[in-house]
Formats: structure tokens, sequence, C-alpha cells
């Protein structure tokens, strides 16, 4: 389908490697789809380094794949502005009414799903980032034209339906009106979407590489699921039908993104949370000196194949092959991913990534799963869970 401008919430390394790249190898398999419009609301400065490169940079995809390394140099140039709300506010509230603008995508972090109770409409820019995205349908439903697909990948469960409610709310706050609640409900489509691809930044310097202040490296695995239901509204002018989007091989358009959500928690996060129980107090420092181990990578692939995986059979798809991509990924020579910046917030993560695959194994099977019992009985030791949540 066609896709035309696409207006970026975000300039930041991972929706450069991600959406950016996706837009880049469309266009050169001949579809016509974007450029990219980027929107800057923090005081990075990536706006003006976009300007100053004329939105051109690289992405350098490392890792492996199938067994085989993959190194590889991607110049993208999709970008056709990249603009700082702080100080073009006015330029960015002119693409609200331009018909070449079609779609809307955001990465503003979880702190960037919130309201600011002091936002004012007439601000320049609003404070918060569905202030601002409220700010432009306004406009946009002004200048008479249709609303927008709106794809959030912002790693928040629904992020489609919770910041279709955050435009709403901040909609009722100012007061606008149910004409412009029914336009945001029935005219625009807010689509939730689970993004996966590990971005490390810039690399660091070394021979061969560009001299590219936005180099950015990422790994070659990369998973953009998009759920095409639509959210229910009562309206009967509620958007239907397939979701307008272009086509490349990590975009999965799915009827319902939960079983993806499910299987990225419980395989991919919860063998870094596993790791986090069983490398990191053996003094291991990174997830790949963790495979690198004979030892380490073996207990790693049975938690995986025999306790984990077989409590997703039937309920989210290839769940054994997902676990083997996933031990790939971390096998990627080129990526250190320190097993203390993933131990953060390590009870809360014990909770929803190992926990839960231990209750399912225990319902399924009638059985204790061996090895998530001695990490949850060491985590009870260690304070870091409640020796309530093992209790019969």
């Amino acid at each position: 389908m066609t896709v035309g401008t696409i207006l970026q919430f975000g300039a930041g390394n991972f929706l450069r490697a991600f959406v950016d790249l996706f837009v880049q190898q469309a266009r050169a398999a001949g579809q016509s789809v974007g450029p990219v419009i980027v929107v800057q609301s923090t005081r990075s400065g990536r706006a003006a380094a976009l300007a100053g490169r004329g939105g051109r940079y690289h992405v350098l995809l490392r890792g492996l794949r199938s067994g085989q390394v993959i190194d590889e140099l991607h110049p993208v140039d999709v970008i056709d502005r990249a603009i700082d709300a702080n100080t073009a506010w006015a330029e960015v509230l002119e693409l609200a009414r331009s018909t070449a603008v079609t779609h809307v995508v955001s990465n503003t972090t979880e702190a960037g799903f919130a309201l600011t109770e002091t936002d004012q409409f007439d601000a320049s820019p609003p404070v918060s980032f569905p202030a601002k995205l409220t700010r432009l349908l306004t406009a946009r439903q002004d200048a008479g034209l249709p609303g927008w697909t709106v794809l959030p990948c912002e790693l928040i469960e629904g992020n489609g339906a919770k910041l279709r409610g955050l435009v709403l709310e901040q909609a009722r706050r100012w007061n606008l009106g149910e004409d412009f609640e029914r336009y945001v409900m029935t005219k625009c489509r807010f689509a939730s979407t689970l993004v996966d691809r590990i971005v490390t930044g810039k690399p660091a310097p070394e021979f061969g590489l560009p001299d590219d202040p936005l180099l950015t490296a990422a790994e070659p695995f990369a998973l953009w699921a998009i759920e095409q239901r639509t959210i229910e509204t009562g309206g009967a002018d509620t958007p239907t039908g397939p979701l307008s989007m272009f086509a490349h091989p990590a975009i999965q358009l799915v009827d319902d993104l939960l079983p993806y959500s499910l299987r990225k928690i419980r395989i991919l996060n919860g063998a870094h949370t596993a790791l986090v129980c069983h490398a990191l107090p053996r003094g291991f420092v990174t997830v790949r000196q963790a495979l690198e181990d004979r030892d380490e990578a073996r207990w790693l692939k049975g938690l995986l194949d025999r306790e984990i995986v077989p409590v997703l059979q039937g309920r989210v798809s290839d769940p054994a092959g997902y676990a083997a991509e996933t031990l790939e990924r971390f096998a990627n020579p080129f990526l250190n991913h320190r097993l203390s910046d993933i131990a953060l917030n390590h009870p809360a993560k014990l909770k929803t990534r190992l926990l839960s695959s231990w209750r399912d194994y225990r319902n399924q099977f009638r059985s204790e799963p061996t090895e998530l019992s001695k990490l949850l009985s060491a985590a009870v030791e260690t304070g870091d869970l409640p020796a309530c949540e093992l209790a019969e």
C-alpha cells in the first residue's frame, strides 16, 4: 500500500535504525513510501545534527543470522526535514495541514506517555507528547483533512489504545468538544505495536567506518508487529479494513498483538532475567560472555527448551524457533549487553518474566519446573521476591 510522508516524533538511535531504515529499504525495493519528517522535542540537538547532514546518516547492522556473521553498512537518506519543536513549533503545526502526511510514528519513551497538568492549547509547543499530538489533530480537523494512522513504538502494552486515551483526555481538559473527540475516535487510526531490535548506538571508531556523527549500530534481527484490529469506540464510522502500511520483512500486521508480546516477554526478556539470576553471580559481565561459556549456554538452552517454551505451545507462534533465534541474538559477537543493566528493576522483572512461566508450568504439567524453581527460590532468599509468591 502507498504510505505518504511520515511524521516522526523522536530523533534517537532506535527510530533511525528501525522505522527510518525500513523506509529506506522499502523505497529501494520500489515502494512508494515516505519521506520522513523528524520532530525533536527534547534538548538533544539531534534535529540540528540531522539538518546539518541533510538528513543523511548510516546504520551498521552487525550480528549473526542463521549462523552467518552479518556486517553491513546501510546509508539512509529518507529524512526530508528535522525540526526542533521547541524553536519551530509553527513549522510543525503547519505539517498538520499537509495532505502529504499520512502516518505518525513515535518513540518518546515511557515517560512521554503522560499528560502535564499545566499544558496550554496555545503553547508553542505544548509540553507533553500527547498534548502536541492533540494540538496537531485539531489543526488537521480544522483543515478538513482525513485523520492520521498513528503508530507508537514506545515499549508500553497497548500503546495505541493508551495514546488515543491520552489524546482524548487532553481534549477534555482543553474543552475541545464532542466534534473533535468524534474526529479522533472515528477518523484517526491508533494502532498498538510491538518493536523488537537491539540498537546499541554509535560504535567505537574503527578503520573502514564512515566519519558520520550519526552512525548507529544495531543487530540484524528486527520485528515490528502492528495490531490492525480496530480499537473499540462505539462509533459507526470507526476506521476498519486493512491498515495502510508499506511492506517489509520485519513488519507483521497481526489481528492480536498479545501473543507477540507474551512470546517476547517470556522468552527473550525471560532469558535475560534468568541470566541475571544465574550468570551474574558466577562472575559473567555481559550476555555474550555468558553465552560463550559452554556450560552456561547449555543451561540457558535447557531452561528455554524444557520449562519456558512448553508453556507457550499453542499460545504463540513458533516459540521454539523464537527461542533458538533469541540464543543466536545473545551470541552476537559485536554486542556487549551488560547483565548489570538488565538487572535494573530486577524484582518487577522477576514477576512478569519468570514467575509467570513458573506458575503456568505448574498449572499445565502438575509438576515443578526444576530450574525456574531454583531461580525463584534463590530470589526469595535474596529478598528480590516475596516468599508468598511461591506459596501454594
